[in-house]
């Protein structure tokens, strides 16, 4: 490395000596110049050498002292995908299958893998992370995905590793968007988990529909008519008019409103309704009556069936991962495939989602859980790779705001168009220091509670309300409303 940067210096010196010469008038003092240079460079990288190294280059992971087994635990294959197309040197056992696991070096990957229905994936957590550290090595969970909707429920836990505990410094981590850290940061400080991906949101629209009754598919056209939620509501009985749902179900809307609330679910163990939890609850219940929306559930049939040109759905919400991973683009048929869709900012900004990598404690793979999430969280190039590739909004500022500014980057779902820079304002807006770990649970029922009332099962929001409670305090008995 040495030889490598004495090398580069000289080759500077001498391009600096010769843009010198090019100038003309300048070209007397190019030897002086040029001697004057190489010397002082030298000496500079001397000085310089092994700190600019660990700085730039890091070493490759040693992993000749850990276990032979690394297991993952996660809920669907999207990290898993993530890992075999983006970590260095891993081999897949079947590549049309990426939980299919594979091999890093001499260790094998495995991945379980449990859907989180009914909370079906915290409940396989829950039973096999307290005896994680006395478990086998070969059986020990060595890394673990968690979502925001109930990061904290294990954060706070001592079945994370802090991150430092793996030897990563917070300065690797400089370059990541400040609220993906403070969603896995315990009560004591600590960080717990690291993402790969940043999760703003915005109004993807149906460029067939917008032109049909908007008159444009154009972002600035179709941001005009949901800018605000009055004038997305005028729209939506406009679109209606076409024969066009505004959106498949009411819980498309149901992310905006609940990642803009004041409070938490949950104050001092007691359940808290927000009023942008309430006013999502009245704008639904009247766009179901005038048939501007559904009552399906989220990756539900009729939620889905808006992929298509004729479910006749002319926009969802969502960050980047919703667009290319959810949206059918692979099929033929899909509005997706064809580039049919856009993207707009709409009437209020949000973050839906996203997926933070945490250490297992007792596992027995520290250096390669270490190493995977230094690779696909902090290295530049393979983050970048993971958005050229997949159309993933990344966790790493300078490059989103590079690619963001990049001409030659486009969404081939969104017909070419470039969204980083609406993703990119969004990122820097989202606050999450609302969230609870009883966000997935008090979410699910309240919206299962809410369909009833649309649909009218349910004849007065109080009883819906009340049904709500009812679910919630049967999931977590320790809370009062």
């Amino acid at each position: 490395m040495k030889k490598i940067k004495k090398t580069l210096a000289l080759s500077l010196a001498i391009a600096m000596g010769l843009s010198l010469v090019a100038c003309g008038e300048e070209a007397t003092t190019v030897a002086e110049t040029e001697a004057t240079t190489v010397a002082d460079t030298e000496a500079d990288t001397e000085a310089d050498t092994e700190a600019d190294t660990e700085e730039s280059t890091p070493a490759e992971a040693d992993l000749s002292a850990d276990g032979k087994v690394l297991n993952i635990y996660c809920w669907n294959d999207e990290f898993a995908r993530r890992l075999r197309d983006h970590y260095p040197g891993f081999v897949a056992n079947d590549p049309d299958d990426a939980t299919a696991g594979g091999k890093i070096g001499d260790i094998e990957v495995k991945f379980t893998v449990t859907p989180s229905d009914d909370n079906a994936y915290q409940n396989k957590l829950d039973a096999d992370l307290p005896g994680n550290a006395d478990a086998a090595d070969d059986s020990k969970i060595d890394l673990f995905l968690i979502e925001a909707d109930y990061a904290l429920k294990y954060v706070n836990t001592d079945f994370t590793m802090p991150i430092a505990d793996l030897g990563i410094a917070d300065s690797e981590l400089a370059d990541q968007y400040q609220y993906t850290k403070d969603i896995v940061t315990d009560a004591n400080g600590n960080l717990k988990g690291v993402s790969w991906q940043g999760c703003p949101g915005v109004l993807i629209y149906n460029r067939e529909a917008a032109k049909e009754v908007l008159g444009s598919d154009d972002p600035a056209t179709v941001q005009e008519a949901v800018k605000d939620w009055d004038t997305y509501n005028e729209t939506a009985k406009t679109m209606a008019d076409k024969g066009y749902k505004m959106t498949a179900t009411a819980n498309d809307t149901f992310r905006v409103f609940s990642d803009n609330v004041s409070s938490p679910w949950v104050v001092d163990g007691k359940i808290v309704i927000d009023d942008s939890i309430k006013k999502w609850v009245d704008m639904s219940k009247e766009q179901v009556d005038a048939k501007y929306t559904g009552t399906g559930d989220l990756w539900g049939e009729e939620w889905s069936k808006g992929f298509y040109p004729d479910g006749k759905v002319f926009c969802y919400f969502g960050p980047a991962w919703l667009i290319d991973f959810c949206m059918a683009a692979d099929d033929e048929a899909s509005i997706a495939h064809a580039g049919g869709w856009g993207a707009t900012e709409g009437p209020q900004g949000f973050s839906w989602g996203g997926t933070w990598i945490a250490a297992a404690n007792g596992t027995d793979n520290p250096a390669l859980v270490a190493d995977i999430i230094r690779k696909l969280t902090t290295d530049t190039e393979i983050m970048k790779g993971i958005v050229t590739a997949d159309n993933d909004f990344v966790n790493n500022k300078p490059a989103m705001e590079a690619m963001a500014a990049d001409t030659s980057y486009s969404d081939a779902v969104l017909g070419g168009q470039n969204a980083l820079p609406m993703f990119c304002a969004g990122a820097d807006k989202i606050d999450k220091s609302n969230i609870c770990e009883y966000d997935q649970g008090c979410n699910e029922s309240f919206q299962a509670a809410m369909k009833d009332y649309f649909e009218g099962n349910y004849k007065t929001y109080d009883e819906a309300l009340e049904a709500f409670y009812k679910s919630v305090t049967e999931k977590y008995p320790e809370l009062e409303y």
